[in-house]
């Protein structure tokens, strides 16, 4: 192959890739030229593309093509404040795109962009490009409440009213709703099918149609519904997935049983909370003679009772997982199997897969089994029982249970040696305050609790943690397709902020950004532990990991500092559990070359759709969350409490309470000073006084406002624990007063704006028109062009 020839092979193999930049050996084995001879030509080659212009290397080594004056495709992300960014390629950087270039994109909008200014790595400048088109618009169907028109300004516009949207993504949209088809009463909850997108001179407006009324925002429960429908996550089961759900049998029967182990003699319990009702793991431990321990992991058998291509199976996959909303449960499989046949109740024979293990005093599995079987729980064990058996050592319970207390106590010691094993190796383990808002009957918060995790939670834990892993290592071991839950090493730009940030405490990281250990991080944390600075750490370290996420591809889990981890052990809730257990009946009937073919082509689609809906349920249950929260302290407004700086920002602090309420002191009620942002510190400093605010310093605050609708609280500050002052460099007092002038300038200027916003919505109707010198209302506008592109229609 002549120089000329694998330059154009080169090029053409990288512009026919989706993925968009690779390692010189990736591109190698990619274009076979992995031979020592052909390797050395491949990079004298890739030097010239290089000197020519026509390829570059990115920050980690990468090559890839130069994007300027190319158009490429990706996915727009958009800022509440105008412009956006547009993802191209998961392991690169985003491409920034400015308000003026934006094309009127909205968020999760597949668009072709034009690179008008390269990246340049070396000054860390990202690279910066024009909305060209847009390829595939992400919202079709937006989720709002509904204002209604008087009967005059429908018959004069065509409009039935306009939609606020419940997404705060697009929140700043306003949807007008044409004189067609359902015309909802006003405060209703609606679902509108966008038929007009924005465009020049209507950038924050879209035209639709009423296909569905939810319900109304005074119904009960509706604010969850609201977030609910929103987000696209399906309420109710169609008449197939429960006419399939209704033929399964209440019990399993001999049939069922066969080439199956039959363990209905070993003592197996489950260990759940209270209120759990799909009980899908059950577990058992013994001490062996020789030492070792021998545990018992048994998960429900749902694919033997969700076969693939059915239509529980289909909704299963489009929901991906169930989702969890304060007082209610969206589940993924019809509750007559996830209560029912698949739920290991106890004293009932129930069909599982089973994972039995063999571990060492130094928590090592030397040796294993998988395979279906039938169970029979002794008993249903909560997490309080057990930890008052293990911790409180409380005598009523450990005499209800005292057949059981042996057993509990060798899970005990089985349990410290997993988690010293994990240590060991490295596990990174983060302090997380869970909590639990309960509220009545009709959906009022009454209270904010933090969930506690006991033994017998930790316990739990470390069974499907071996489990998964033991897993995933089988299934790699025998090359065999197949799904995994992966956590890949954080990106080098996010770990060397926080190696700055860490050295700005004195902390010093061992390692290096590019190959840090989880067992390098785990050192940090424990050289913190205790520490004023831990939170502020654990934070930091937090916000620089990457998101778990499902993949064919094992790249291992950093966080557990596992080589090898899947999802087997919840297939009542989640899909790719189901799939794993799908792919541990399939190969055990079937090793063919055709069958890994097979599940090859499907499972990258898997574990992808898997990983949105994944996070799809997080956002609907952050945002219930948070409404929730919101909800819980509006009445609290002028009470004080004492709470720690969780995030500093260039706009304000944000401070944590007891109970993880979180909210803003935003930086133009911080009245104490005029406070500079020093971006390295984390931290706002304040001209005159040298009042320093940083992350996990103490606060006391004052709630000064509490809106469910927008889900934000915003807290006075009243007064901070002292601490170490910062120096602001080059700063001059002098300068403060005409800063504040500037900046009650723009606080001004948006006010107006904001007025000027406010005078524009339908809702205000001819008053603020005749004020602005007769000037239509945006709706009449509205309704004028639509009976504009009406005219051309009939035209045409």
């Amino acid at each position: 192959m002549t120089k000329q020839t694998i330059k154009e092979t080169i090029l053409a193999y990288l512009k026919d890739q989706k993925k968009k930049s690779f390692s010189m050996e990736e591109l190698a084995e990619g274009l076979q030229l992995q031979k020592s001879a052909d390797f050395k030509f491949l990079i004298q080659t890739a030097a010239a593309l290089e000197r020519e212009n026509l390829i570059e290397f990115t920050k980690k080594g990468k090559i890839k093509l130069v994007e300027k004056g190319i158009s490429v495709e990706g996915v727009f992300r958009g800022n509440e404040r105008g412009f956006g960014f547009v993802t191209i390629d998961p392991e690169e950087p985003d491409i920034y795109i400015a308000k003026e270039h934006t094309n009127y994109a909205m968020d999760g909008d597949t668009v072709l962009i034009d690179i008008i200014q390269p990246a340049d790595p070396f000054s860390e400048r990202g690279a910066e490009g024009a909305v060209l088109e847009i390829k595939e618009r992400a919202v079709s169907q937006i989720v709002g409440e509904f204002f209604a028109y008087s009967e005059e300004e429908t018959a004069e516009s065509d409009l039935y009213g306009y939609v606020l949207p419940k997404d705060k993504k697009i929140s700043g949209l306003t949807v007008y709703i044409a004189a067609e088809g359902i015309r909802p009463v006003a405060g209703s909850i609606v679902i509108a099918e966008v038929t007009h997108y924005p465009e020049k001179e209507y950038a924050k407006s879209l035209e639709g149609i009423v296909k569905k009324v939810v319900g109304h925002k005074n119904d009960p429960g509706m604010d969850i519904m609201s977030i609910i429908v929103a987000h696209g996550i399906p309420t109710s089961f169609s008449d197939d997935v429960i006419t399939q759900a209704d033929q399964v049998p209440d019990t399993i029967n001999e049939q069922d049983l066969t080439g199956r182990r039959d363990l209905r003699d070993q003592v197996i319990v489950t260990i759940d909370g209270e209120d759990a009702k799909d009980l899908d793991d059950a577990v058992t431990v013994q001490k062996l003679k020789n030492g070792n321990y021998f545990l018992g992991v048994h998960i429900a058998d749902v694919s033997h009772y969700v076969t693939e291509g059915s239509p529980m199976d289909s909704e299963a996959y489009e929901r991906g997982t169930s989702v969890y909303l304060t007082d209610r449960v969206i589940p993924m499989l019809p509750q007559r199997l996830s209560n029912g046949i698949c739920s290991l109740n106890p004293k009932v024979p129930r069909l599982t897969l089973s994972c039995q293990m063999e571990i060492s005093s130094d928590g090592l599995v030397v040796s294993h089994e998988i395979f279906p079987s039938v169970i029979q729980t002794a008993e249903r064990m909560t997490y309080t029982a057990v930890n008052e058996i293990l911790e409180e050592q409380n005598e009523e319970t450990i005499l209800r249970y005292e057949p059981l207390v042996p057993m509990f106590n060798e899970m005990a010691e089985l349990h410290s040696i997993l988690e010293k094993m994990r240590e060991r190796r490295g596990a990174i383990s983060f302090e997380d305050h869970e909590a639990k808002v309960l509220v009545n009957e009709d959906g009022q918060p009454q209270d904010i609790i933090l969930r506690q995790r006991g033994l017998g939670e930790r316990l739990i834990e470390s069974f499907m943690l071996a489990a998964n892993e033991t897993v995933a290592r089988h299934y790699t071991e025998k090359k065999l397709p197949f799904v995994y839950r992966i956590h890949e090493q954080p990106k080098e730009e996010k770990m060397q902020r926080f190696f700055d940030f860490a050295a700005m405490l004195g902390i010093l990281v061992k390692g290096t950004k590019a190959d840090i250990t989880p067992k390098d991080l785990q050192r940090v944390l424990e050289q913190i532990e205790g520490k004023p600075e831990e939170i502020v750490i654990n934070t930091m370290l937090l916000r620089s990991m990457q998101q778990a996420r499902y993949s064919e591809d094992n790249f291992g889990h950093y966080g557990l500092a596992a080589e090898y981890y899947t999802h087997f052990t919840s297939p009542i809730r989640r899909y790719p559990d189901l799939i794993v257990h799908r792919l541990i009946r399939s190969y055990s009937e079937d090793l063919s070359e055709a069958n890994q073919g097979r599940w090859s082509e499907q499972l990258p689609d898997i574990a992808d759709h898997s990983s949105k809906m994944e996070r799809r349920a997080v956002e609907a249950e952050r945002e219930v969350d948070s409404m929730k929260k919101a909800e819980f302290m509006a009445d609290k407004i002028g009470e004080e409490y004492d709470g720690v700086i969780s995030s500093v920002t260039k706009f304000g602090i944000f401070v944590e309470l007891a109970n993880t309420i979180e909210g803003l002191v935003h930086i133009n009620n911080l009245k104490q000073d005029y406070f500079h942002f020093i971006e390295n510190h984390l931290a706002l400093v304040g001209e005159r006084t040298g009042l320093t605010l940083k992350i996990g310093q103490k606060v006391r605050i004052r709630v000064e406002k509490s809106d469910p609708e927008t889900r934000e609280i915003d807290f006075e500050l009243i007064d901070s624990e002292e601490i170490e002052r910062l120096e602001i460099k080059g700063s001059k007092g002098g300068n403060r007063k005409s800063r504040r002038r500037k900046d009650s300038g723009r606080q001004k200027l948006n006010n107006k704006q904001k007025k000027e916003s406010n005078s524009s919505k339908p809702a205000n109707k001819e008053k603020q028109a005749k004020k602005k010198g007769g000037k239509k209302p945006f709706y009449k506008e509205v309704a004028k062009k639509k009976k504009t592109k009406n005219k051309h229609k009939k035209k045409k």
